[in-house]
C-alpha cells in the first residue's frame, strides 16, 4: 500500500495511477508487442481505438494487464471471432463508453458535481478517491462487468428475436420498432445564461429521468445528446408510454424546462449501439412539431395505438417537413385528458412551410 503522503501534500500521480490500473507500470511498448506478440502496427490501431495517448516506445508505461489485453485481443482474431476491423470497432465502443464513465465517477468520487466553485479539484479530492480505490476497488470492479452482462444479455435477446422475425418474413428485412426524441426546449439559450455547473446538473437531471423511465418501462436508451435523448421500444404500446412518461415527468421537474417529445414506427438499421434510417430521421422531425410539453407521433404508430387503452390521438393538419416531403402526424395523449390543441398548428422552427 502506498505510503500515506504528508499533510497538504499532494499524492503521487504514479502512485495512484498504478492504484487505478491494479498493477505496477513495468513494461515498455516494445516489451507489451512482443510479450503479446502482435506487431507494433497493430498495437498502436488498438492503443488509438481505446483513447489511449501514443507513449515513446522506451517510456516504461504499460502493466501486465495491458500485455494480457493485447493477446486476449490476439486470440480473438485467431480464433475467426473477429477480423482486425471488426476488433477496432468492438475496442472504439469499449473505449468511448468507458472514458465517460471514468470521468463521471472521478467527478462523483472527487464530490466535482456538487461543487459550488468550478476550480481544478484540491489534493484533498485527490486523497480521498485514493482511498477510496484502495478499500473499494474490488466493489467497484464487478459493478461495472454485472452491468455488461445484464445488457449484453438484453441486446442479445433482442437480435435473436430480431432475427426470427427476420426468418419468418423477408432475410433482408429490417426490425420494425418505436424510436423516439426527446428534446430540451430552450436549451441553447439556458446554456448562454447558465454557469457550466449548473448546465452541467441540469443535463444529469434531465438524463437520469429519462433514462429511469426508459428502464422502468421496458425500452432502451439508444444515446443521449446532452439536450436530447433518443429511445426505442420493441412494442408500439411501450414506446407511446415512455414518450408520455418523460413528457409528463420533466413537465413536473422545476429545474429542467418542459421538453418536446416526437416518435415514429418503422424500419431502422441497428448498427454499433445506434440506430439509422428514415424512421429515426422522422421522430427527430416530430419533435420540432410539438408544442413543449406535448408529444407528437407519426401515421403508422397512431395507427398501431389505435384503440390501445390509455391513449387517446388526435389527428393534426398534414405538412411538410424538410427531407422527408409531406406527413400526417397526430397527438398523442393520455386517454380522459382534455383536448387542447398541443401542437402547434404553424410548422416548427426549420421546417418547410
Amino acid at each position: 500500500m502506498p505510503a500515506e503522503p504528508g499533510p497538504g501534500a499532494p499524492p503521487d500521480p504514479k502512485e495512484i495511477e498504478e492504484l487505478l490500473l491494479g498493477g505496477k507500470l513495468r513494461h515498455t511498448r516494445v516489451d507489451v508487442v512482443q510479450r503479446a506478440g502482435v506487431t507494433r502496427e497493430f498495437s498502436s490501431r488498438v492503443w488509438r481505438a481505446f483513447g489511449y495517448p501514443s507513449m515513446p516506445d522506451a517510456e516504461v508505461a504499460y502493466t501486465d494487464d495491458d500485455v494480457a489485453a493485447l493477446y486476449r485481443i490476439r486470440r480473438l482474431m485467431d480464433d475467426g471471432v473477429l477480423d482486425e476491423d471488426g476488433v477496432i470497432r468492438l475496442v472504439r465502443a469499449f473505449g468511448q463508453t468507458m472514458t465517460r464513465l471514468a470521468e463521471w465517477q472521478v467527478n462523483l468520487l472527487s464530490g466535482t458535481p456538487g461543487a459550488d466553485s468550478q476550480e481544478t479539484p484540491n489534493p484533498e479530492a485527490a486523497r480521498t478517491i485514493q482511498k477510496i480505490a484502495e478499500k473499494h476497488m474490488g466493489e467497484f470492479e464487478p459493478l461495472v462487468v454485472h452491468a455488461w452482462r445484464r445488457q449484453l444479455a438484453a441486446a442479445g435477446t433482442r437480435a435473436i428475436a430480431a432475427s426470427a422475425t427476420r426468418e419468418a418474413g423477408s432475410a433482408a428485412a429490417r426490425p420494425r420498432i418505436a424510436v423516439g426524441f426527446a428534446d430540451m426546449v430552450s436549451f441553447t439559450q439556458m446554456s448562454r445564461e447558465l454557469e457550466e455547473l449548473e448546465l452541467a446538473r441540469l443535463v444529469e437531471r434531465f438524463e437520469e429521468t429519462a433514462s429511469d423511465i426508459v428502464a422502468t418501462c421496458g425500452g432502451r436508451l439508444v444515446k443521449t445528446l446532452g439536450d436530447e435523448v433518443l429511445f426505442c421500444a420493441d412494442s408500439p404500446a411501450v414506446g407511446g408510454e415512455i414518450a408520455l412518461s418523460i413528457a409528463s415527468a420533466i413537465k413536473d421537474e422545476t429545474e429542467v424546462p418542459d421538453v418536446r417529445v416526437g416518435v415514429a414506427h418503422g424500419p431502422v438499421l441497428p448498427l454499433m449501439g445506434d440506430l439509422f434510417g428514415t424512421t429515426v430521421n422522422l421522430a427527430a422531425r416530430l419533435t420540432s412539431l410539438a408544442r413543449p410539453g406535448s408529444v407528437v407521433i407519426d401515421e403508422e404508430l397512431a395507427g398501431r395505438l389505435e384503440g390501445e387503452p390509455g391513449f387517446a390521438i388526435t389527428r393534426l393538419v398534414r405538412r411538410p417537413v424538410r427531407g422527408l416531403g409531406i406527413i400526417q402526424p397526430y397527438v398523442l395523449r393520455r386517454a380522459g385528458t382534455r383536448t387542447a390543441s398541443t401542437a402547434s398548428s404553424e410548422p416548427g422552427p426549420g421546417e418547410a412551410t
